[in-house]
Formats: C-alpha cells, sequence, structure tokens
C-alpha cells in the first residue's frame, strides 16, 4: 500500500497557456518499505528534490495527498528525506530479481538503476522515476 502526493497551483506553463487555472502535479509515491519514488518530469523542469521544493515553496501551491488532505512542507520532507523500514521477516530470494531492485538505505528496498523508468538515486531515501506512475 502506498500513497501519492501531489502539488496544486497556478503554474507559469499553465497560466500562459490556459489562463492560469489551477493544476495538479504528482510529485510521486510513498510505498512501505521502499525508497520514496520522486517523480521526475523533465519537460517541467522537475529533475531532483531541489526542482520540487522551489515548485512547493512557491505562494499559493499546497501539497496534498491523494485522499485530498493537506499536507505540509516539513511533513512532505520527512516522507520523502527520512524514510526507514523496520523489516520483520526476510525478502523472498526472488523479490529483488522480480522487482527490479536492491537493499537501499535505513532498512528500505531500493530501485535498480535498469529499473523501468528509474533514471537515478537521491542522496538519502528516495528514487528518481520518470514516467507514468501511481
Amino acid at each position: 500500500m502506498g500513497t501519492n502526493y501531489y502539488v496544486e497551483g497556478v503554474f507559469p506553463s499553465c497560466a500562459a497557456q490556459y489562463g492560469a487555472p489551477t493544476e495538479r502535479i504528482h510529485i510521486g509515491k510513498a510505498s512501505g518499505g521502499w525508497c520514496f519514488m520522486l517523480h521526475v518530469i523533465p519537460e517541467r523542469n522537475l529533475n531532483s528534490l531541489e526542482d520540487w521544493e522551489k515548485l512547493w515553496s512557491e505562494a499559493n501551491n499546497e501539497i496534498m495527498d491523494e485522499y485530498g488532505d493537506k499536507v505540509s512542507i516539513e511533513e512532505i520532507t520527512s516522507v520523502i528525506r527520512n524514510r526507514s523500514w523496520n523489516r520483520t521477516t526476510a525478502l523472498n530470494p526472488n523479490f529483488h530479481r522480480d522487482n527490479y531492485s536492491e537493499d537501499g538505505p535505513n532498512g528500505l528496498v531500493k530501485f535498480r538503476l535498469d529499473a523501468p523508468g528509474c533514471v537515478g538515486h537521491g542522496e538519502g531515501t528516495w528514487d528518481l522515476i520518470e514516467g507514468e506512475f501511481s
């Protein structure tokens, strides 16, 4: 089970094209036991956690989870940067092979760089994932 996160606001690319409507952009997904999957969107210059931090810090932008609950900047930062997992059972011997994964930091699992969509690892407990996912 996991939770998707979004930033909602008025963004320059959308404002110029559509007259400043509110837009919702997928930040990424937190799934139990995994590094945070930070959505990389090159066409919007969202290629790193620092790019996301700049976007969600702009005035009038809000961070929301998939359930419609508002999330503070401090909370989303913690969800991404301060992840850990206390695994009580061993992984299935084929788990990493079947899931394009490897052991990550703080007891987490992270995607291998050859996993579909994985374009890199963050400096901590997040992976950089490009393309559509939820």
